[in-house]
């Protein structure tokens, strides 16, 4: 399967390459692309994933479009065909993985929330009983499903660096203190509506993140919303409380590279065609199970 690594639009100005997208200023709007590239441990492995891209883009969407009565998004149209002429030429790039959308001021600042006690916050608790400042109960285990929801924000960290946990009073320094209540009150709703409709489809998601910017003057939703690179997607039959799950992401590669002598910077190693293979038919599941 063919996949995309990188674009290079030599007449559309490039204004940014992050972990996975690619953006261009086209003016009015921006151009996002999203690519087949995929980070582990915040290095940018040599080794695409099949419809990586495609999925992302679709995925987000399904659930932009289910929250518009939440907040609205950034998208302009995914349409290639309704987008401006000058990226016509470039159409099989972009078709089915690109966002024509509004040029939002981003807040800096990750909008995090958790349902389930895993990752960074199941480690947090064993050393703290607390998650990003949040105290929780005593005795709880692995992967369990917390009392309520909780809003766990993160800095944005630059391409190879770590996003890193902050409580609300910093989270309130950084996005300013008219915005915070409102974005972690609209990234709680966002998640218990998903949540509830994914549980429908036999899914949990145990946590997301979420993005924010301000576009004239109102609060939207931007980049990319509850894909498996943004969330942790776990199958309900086969959740067990106690334990690390089993989940529909690229933990998958993330175990891979477990079993190799790498240091975890890079470059980063090439992935065998059966890990690529194997990581691309996860993403392709989860946004079948949950869009169909």
């Amino acid at each position: 399967m063919n996949v995309l690594l990188k674009t290079d639009f030599k007449d559309l100005k490039l204004v940014g390459r992050g972990k996975v997208r690619d953006i261009y200023d086209l003016g009015e709007h921006l151009l996002i692309v999203t690519t087949d590239r995929l980070s582990a441990f915040d290095v940018i492995l040599p080794t695409g994933i099949p419809k990586k891209g495609y999925v992302l883009t679709q995925l987000s969407k399904f659930w932009f479009e289910m929250m518009e009565d939440i907040v609205e998004n950034h998208i302009v149209t995914t349409n290639v065909d309704e987008m401006p002429v000058i990226c016509q030429k470039y159409k099989d790039e972009l078709d089915g993985r690109s966002m024509l959308v509004k040029k939002a001021k981003p807040f800096m600042a990750e909008c995090v929330v958790r349902g389930y006690l895993s990752g960074s916050g199941w480690k947090d608790y064993q050393k703290t009983g607390a998650v990003c400042g949040i105290k929780l109960p005593e005795g709880l285990r692995e992967s369990e499903k917390l009392p309520e929801p909780i809003f766990t924000p993160a800095t944005k960290a630059e391409v190879g660096l770590h996003d890193e946990n902050i409580d609300f009073d910093r989270f309130k320094q950084v996005v300013g203190e008219e915005y915070a209540d409102t974005l972690k009150n609209l990234a709680v709703k966002i998640y218990l509506k998903a949540s509830e409709y994914a549980a429908q489809k036999g899914i949990i998601i145990a946590d997301t993140k979420m993005e924010f910017g301000l576009y004239d003057g109102k609060i939207i939703i931007i980049d990319e919303l509850l894909t498996p690179d943004s969330s942790r997607f776990w199958f309900k039959e086969k959740y067990e409380v106690g334990k690390p799950q089993q989940s529909m992401d690229k933990q998958y590669v993330r175990d891979y590279l477990e079993t190799l002598d790498w240091d975890k910077t890079a470059p980063g190693p090439e992935l065998p065609e059966e890990v690529a293979s194997q990581t691309s038919k996860k993403y392709l599941e989860i946004m079948e199970i949950l869009t169909k």
